[in-house]
This record gives structure tokens, sequence and C-alpha cells, in this order.
């Protein structure tokens, strides 16, 4: 638990991002946990030696990333209370970050390699039957004849997603979920602009089906080396091809 010590003033300069990381710093030293009530604004203004504007501008940033959840009223279980952020608003704070940051294509590519290549030796190490059923569904989904090609974009999303789910490393998962999701869009552009969309589609679910076969015959190098295979593959001979400009 925290106490007056922690909360002595801080620089002015920037304030309320030096709120942020003294608040920051308490929860990674353990001493704010989830669930732990943060003390009035009035107080917090007191303690740190600043304005409550800068208090409020800081407990608005923190109930933005979820790490915040007011509790309106006068009682004991009133006040903002740390809370414990989902999974879901840790990949989309990934995703916008990547989509905003711009990072080059090439890179993104590479981070999807190397962290699905790693989801996929633990989902072949620890998947257990429920996992392999949610691959095996967005397999089937995929060979449905007409398959919209954004029904097919989002199968394929969400077969890159149940293996990272199925690596049982919930930092891993949303990493790979989160840099899986930043090229969705990118895809389905790629879907739209190939001439040859039936050939596309049998080659991926092809490379699919054999990532899958790794992963449920528990190879852990075969399914690393399929997966990452079949990521650099797509991108040489698909998307560069389809996003390059008409000469």
């Amino acid at each position: 638990m925290t106490g007056q010590d922690d909360w002595e003033p801080v620089a002015r300069s920037r304030t309320y991002e030096l709120v942020l990381t003294r608040i920051e710093q308490l929860i990674l030293d353990g001493r704010l946990r989830v669930g732990d009530r943060l003390p009035p604004e009035r107080e917090l203004s007191e303690m740190l030696g600043v304005s409550r504007a800068a208090i409020r501008e800081a407990l608005r940033v923190l109930e933005a990333q979820g790490a915040l959840r007011p509790r309106v009223g006068t009682g004991p279980d009133s006040g903002n209370v740390i809370a414990a952020m989902p999974d879901a608003g840790l990949t989309q704070f990934l995703r916008l970050h990547i989509a905003l940051a711009h990072f080059p294509l090439d890179d993104v590519v590479e981070a999807r390699a190397v962290l699905e290549r790693s989801s996929a030796r633990l989902a072949a190490e620890r998947a257990k039957e429920e996992d392999l059923a949610r691959m095996r569904e967005q397999l089937d989904r995929m060979d449905a004849v007409g398959l919209p090609r954004e029904v097919f974009n989002d199968c394929d999303t969400d077969f890159h997603v149940a293996i990272a789910e199925a690596a049982g490393n919930r930092l891993v998962a949303d990493l790979t979920v989160s840099v899986r999701n930043a090229v969705r869009q990118t895809l389905l552009t790629v879907f739209h602009r190939v001439e040859d969309w039936e050939a596309v589609a049998a080659r991926l679910r092809a490379e699919h089906r054999a990532i899958y076969d790794a992963v449920a015959a528990g190879e852990a190098e075969r399914a690393g080396e399929a997966v990452e295979a079949h990521i650099r593959s797509v991108h040489r001979d698909i998307v560069i091809p389809s996003l390059s400009p008409v000469p």
C-alpha cells in the first residue's frame, strides 16, 4: 500500500505527465495494485504539489488507457480505482500505435514473422483440443465456395489469432494479435487487387493447412518454420506486387 512519502511533490514542468510517471512507478513497484483506490483529487494535489487540473488530466489519461476505473458516489467504494487493463484494450492500443507511427510495411512483416514463429512453436507444444477446434473452424470456413474476400480475410485473421492465443503466453499473444490486426486492412486491399483470386485463395488455404497440421502434430520447429515462410512469401509474392505502382 502507498503512504504519505510516496506522494511527495513533483517538478512543475509538464506537470500532468509527471503525475502519470509517479503513478506508473508506484504500479511498477507493486505499491499500487488492481483494486486499490487513489487518494481523492484534493489530497493528490496537495501531496504532489500540483494543481487539481493536472491531477484531473493525468487521471483522464489513465482512464482512457483502461488502467483506471472511476466509481461515483460518496461512500467507501467511491473514487478512482486501479483496474486490470483488458487484453482487448491493450491490443487496440498497440494496433493504433502501429497504424499512427506509420512503420514501414517491411518492419511490420518482420515483426509478424518473429512473433508468429514464436506463437506457432508454443501452440504446437501447448494447444488443447478446443484451440485446435478454433483453428479448424476458420480453415473450414475458408474452404467455402464463393466466400467473399472480406469474410476470407476475417477468417485468415482469426486463424492466426487462434494460434497466438493457443500459445498460452498472454504477452506474446497480445503482441501477435496487435501486429496481425494492424495489417488486416492492407491484406484486404491486396485481396481485392489480385487478378487470379481463386489461385491466391487456394495457396493461402494450403499454407494455412500446413501450419495447422504442424501445430496439431505437436511439431514445434515445423510449425514455426511453416508460419514464418507463409508470412514472408505472401508479403514477397502477393502483397508487394499488388501494392507496387504500375509503371
